[in-house]
Order: C-alpha cells, then structure tokens, then sequence
C-alpha cells in the first residue's frame, strides 16, 4: 500500500519477543510499505499493516531486552510517532501460567487480563512492602473500555457460535511454512505440570476432549524478574489471584491503555523451556485479531487519542 499517512493507524501492537512479533504477522490481512515521518526520538522499528478495518502498528522490544522499563519505552516511542491516531493498545506474546485448582490452564491455552476486585486486569507482583505480610502498593489502570466491551462481547459470540482463532491458528501455521519458526503445536505429551515438592512428582490431570487451546479471563501478574520456582509462582497467584505471569505489562498500563492476552507457554517452574513459545505466541495472536475483527471502527475513533491521556500530544 503507497501513500499511507501513519495517521491512520489506531492500533498499538506491542511484542516482547520477535517470535511473538512473527506471529503478530502472520495475522495481517495486509501489510504495508515501512513508515515514513517517524518521531526523531524514536528508535523502534515497526511494521504496519491492516487486520479487517482496523489499521495496525505493531512494535518488538529491542532484541535481548525484557521486563517492564523496556515495553515502557517501546510503548512510549510509539505514542510519540503516531500522536494524532492511536487510540487502544494490544500486549500479545506468551506468558506462564499460575495453575491452580480452580483454573485448569494448560500449555498452548490463552489467558486475557480481566479486571477483578480492586486490579485493573495487571498487577505488579513486586511493587510492594514486606511487613508481617507482604503489602502490595500502587495500582495499574484498566483497559480502554472499547477493548472491555469486545472481550465480553467475543465471549459471548464464542459461547453460542465457537470461536474463529483456532482458523486463525492453522491458516498462521500453513502461511508460515517456509520462514524458519515452527508454529505447530507440540506433541501433548510434552504438556507435564509437576507438584512443589523438593523430588517433584507430575500432577495427573483428566484428559481434554479436543485440542483447541481455551480461553481464561482474568489478573495478569507482571514483574521485572522471571519466575522459575513453583513456590515462588503460587504465592504470587494466592496474593494476587492472577493466573497468568509477564515481564512487560506494568510498564505499560498507566501510560498505554491495552489489553495484555497472553498464550501459555510453560507453568512458571523450574521446568521451564521454549518448547511451546512459537506455538503459545501464535494462539495469543490469533486471539487478538479475532478480537479486533469483533471492534467496530466507531467504537475505536470515541476512545481518547493515548498521545492525550498521557499528556504527550504536541
């Protein structure tokens, strides 16, 4: 596409990783020449393209860099290139689950951040004080309620038709036949969750009737450190209730309204690896466009400019 004015892009898509920022391609129905007229401070590179009507920029943190100071910046440079147009912000990669009991979440499942109780959908799990117990202090802002409004609808659209991104999923994974990731989904057998026992012991969980990754609604807990210890990862979900751990979301929430959708690519333990990430990465994005699919355009041009809730707008 020629002549494309970066002041039609209203849709922020931040990645971490490039393995999640491959993914976020896979998903355009069209991508775009590079950007001309980018802010002289901004050092991002991007990639611009279209999902249904909505025009996208999509952004990856420097390679090698993580955590929250880093999507701040990423974020921040973003806001100051497309001042005059963008309005809501998508967070899509992978994350670790917080699996308990009551929240069945398993690899390749994807987790959307959902405000409960007093959170705004993120947490940051080490923004705190250690007293008796540990006080958490501060607080994130919620999504833009366009995206809130979206979610619910898109569940309840999947609850009575079923969903489209297991499409999505399979039509990524067939485009990307000849770059150089593998987005398949691993063999099931690799999928193992293992007690916190000092001799760890695998917990037996009933089999699922299909293979479609599920939906989970709710707190996303971010932090600038990775979590690698079972024990460590459940005092996380039993202070916050979050079901799903990042590195990237806090930095982004008080100055880039988003939501964060996460794809689960292991259980925040210490048999963490990158099996499952291509895949985790892909299920993530194949979320966010059928979320974006379900956004009119109307209801994206009534959100504020991000440029002015951050009080950046030259």
């Amino acid at each position: 596409m020629y002549g494309c004015s970066k002041d039609q892009f209203h849709v922020g898509w931040i990645c971490a990783l490039s393995i999640e920022a491959a993914a976020a391609m896979l998903m355009l129905d069209e991508i775009f020449d590079d950007l001309d007229g980018q802010h002289k401070d901004d050092t991002n590179s991007y990639t611009l393209g279209r999902i249904g009507n909505h025009m996208i920029v999509i952004a990856c943190l420097p390679h090698g860099e993580y955590g929250t100071n880093s999507a701040a910046t990423v974020a921040a440079n973003m806001v100051n290139t497309f001042s005059n147009s963008l309005r809501i912000g998508l967070l899509v990669g992978i994350g670790g689950a917080i699996p308990s009991p009551t929240d069945d979440i398993r690899l390749g499942d994807i987790v959307i951040s959902s405000p409960k109780k007093t959170y705004g959908g993120v947490v940051q799990h080490d923004m705190g004080k250690l007293q008796n117990d540990f006080e958490q202090t501060g607080s994130l802002n919620e999504p833009p309620r366009s995206l809130l409004t979206a979610v619910a609808r898109l569940e309840s659209k999947i609850q009575a038709f079923g969903p489209q991104y297991p499409t999505f999923i399979q039509q990524a994974i067939e485009k990307s036949s000849r770059g150089e990731a593998d987005f398949s989904r691993p063999d099931q057998e690799t999928d193992k969750l293992f007690n916190c026992e000092s001799e760890p012991v695998e917990i037996r969980r009933e089999a699922r009737d299909s293979s479609r990754p599920r939906l989970h609604y709710g707190i996303i807990a971010s932090g600038n450190q990775v979590i690698r210890n079972g024990i460590q990862r459940d005092l996380i979900g039993k202070r916050t209730g979050a079901i799903c751990c990042e590195m990237e979301a806090a930095g982004l929430m008080n100055s880039f309204p988003c939501i964060v959708i996460r794809g689960i690519c292991d259980y925040s333990d210490c048999h963490k690896n990158k099996q499952w990430q291509a895949y985790a990465a892909v299920t993530a994005a194949a979320y966010a466009k059928e979320l974006l699919l379900n956004i009119p355009n109307r209801q994206v041009s009534e959100e504020k400019l991000v440029s002015e809730l951050c009080g950046t707008r030259p």
